[in-house]
Parts: C-alpha cells; structure tokens; sequence
C-alpha cells in the first residue's frame, strides 16, 4: 500500500494505490471538514492505515497539496463561470 500517481488516473493527482482515492480527496475530509480518519475509512471504503497513509503524504507534501488545492478551486471558478444558469421554472 502506497501513494502512487498515474497520468491517466484522477488526472495524475497522488492517490492511494490500487483505489481511485485522491490523497487530497482524504485530507479535505480530515483536515477541512472534521470528519474522523475512522469515518473517512468506513465511507470511503478504506483501510484506517491507507487514511494515515494518505494523511502521512500530505503533511510530507504540505506545498503540493496546497497548489493542487489551489488549482481545483480555480478551475471550479472557471467552470462556474462558462457554466449556463439553470432555466427559470414556468409558471403555471
């Protein structure tokens, strides 16, 4: 068990091996939202070892994870502002 990145899975992001479990994926759940590494494991379907694996990662790659935390919230302003609004509802 390990961390691994490959071009044509999750788009090259470091990821738990043999899982297509991002490694930012765990730690936003952990670190951001509060959720224990033992519930991150349960609804992910993880071993707790492959949580503090990944978890071990992102403290050994803090700027890393960082940039690619960065690129994501920029790509989601940039699809949120090419998206189209959702149709208004008719009335009735």
């Amino acid at each position: 068990m390990g961390i691994v990145r490959t071009d044509d899975v999750l788009g090259g992001k470091p990821r738990l091996e043999g899982r297509r479990v991002s490694v930012l994926q765990v730690a936003e759940l952990v670190l951001t939202h509060g959720q224990s590494p033992e519930y991150v494991a349960d609804q992910l379907d993880l071993s707790l070892a492959e949580v503090h694996t990944a978890l071990a990662y992102h403290y050994d790659n803090v700027e890393g994870m960082n940039e690619l935390r960065e690129r994501h919230v920029e790509l989601e302003a940039e699809l949120e502002d090419v998206s189209t609004p959702p149709p208004e509802p008719a009335e009735r």
